[in-house]
């Protein structure tokens, strides 16, 4: 009975140990450890820049109502619509520079529209590794965007200002693809839109929140997510670190849960893409 009973300890604390470490590999993309970067209570920590250089204005645009970012609460409807001025372009920051992290952040339309909205329809982002704070900035962003004229989502496309990423691609180059899905490396882009996977489930002008994660290692990596998929990825950044911004640009947008999850170290790719 006693080799019996110890044989059992030993199996349950072997499996015990099994368990553990299976967890502490997946320890990246568990929901523990990460901290709001906006408090939902007022703007300590960020800033604002707008177009036009009016910080008055832009306390305007950037609204915190019920503790989410109410982006254009308090700005007329159609303000410089189509008129070239797009004044109320900008974008609010934080103070801190970060590099390697994940974010995570919901975002929804509104129904209010502005500034060039007649080119670029339901437009906004979420720029990175933002080491120019012009408008627009230098950096890599995260776009958020819906073109309702083709029912055509664009979020979590690239869009690389003066900087590059290496994109993988289908064998025509046109959008997104993982590699273990046949998608080829074609290479370094710099200053352009790199379109991210279509046909994932989105949430257009139907009052619904989509959920976007940013994983972003350093210069190494940077996978753009949408409601739990992987839409896009870039390797070999020319970056390495930046502020955060998140936009004000065509339309009327709400922003909320604003967290993040910092990492001292590189976490492998394999650990968010197998």
């Amino acid at each position: 009975m006693k080799s019996i009973s110890f044989r059992l300890v030993v199996s349950v604390l072997i499996i015990t140990v099994m368990f553990s470490c299976k967890a502490t590999k997946k320890e990246p993309i568990a929901n523990e450890g990460f901290t709001k970067i906006f408090n939902e209570e007022n703007w300590d920590g960020w800033y604002f820049k707008l177009r036009n250089g009016d910080d008055e204005m832009a306390k305007k645009v950037y609204a915190i109502d019920n503790g989410i970012v109410h982006v254009f609460k308090d700005m007329p409807d159609s303000l410089n619509l189509g008129t070239g001025e797009n004044a109320t372009h900008g974008l609010f920051y934080t103070k801190k520079k970060y590099s390697k992290y994940i974010l995570r952040f919901d975002y929804k339309w509104g129904d209010k529209i502005t500034n060039n909205f007649d080119r670029w329809q339901y437009d906004a982002g979420v720029y990175y590794h933002v080491v120019d704070d012009k408008i627009w900035p230098q950096g890599i962003e995260y776009q958020i965007r819906y073109d309702h004229t083709k029912n055509k989502n664009h979020t979590g496309d690239f869009i690389t200002g003066g900087t590059s990423v290496n994109w993988y691609a289908t064998q025509d180059s046109t959008t997104f693809l993982l590699p273990k899905h046949g998608g080829v490396n074609v290479g370094q882009y710099k200053n352009k839109m790199m379109l991210a996977k279509p046909h994932v489930k989105f949430n257009a002008v139907n009052q619904a929140w989509n959920s976007c994660e940013i994983i972003v290692m350093g210069d190494k990596y940077a996978i753009h997510k949408l409601n739990g998929e992987i839409v896009n990825m870039g390797t070999d950044l020319s970056v390495s670190e930046g502020v955060i911004g998140f936009q004000s640009e065509t339309v009327e947008i709400f922003y909320r849960n604003i967290m993040i999850k910092e990492f001292d170290e590189v976490i492998p790719i394999e650990s968010f893409i197998e």
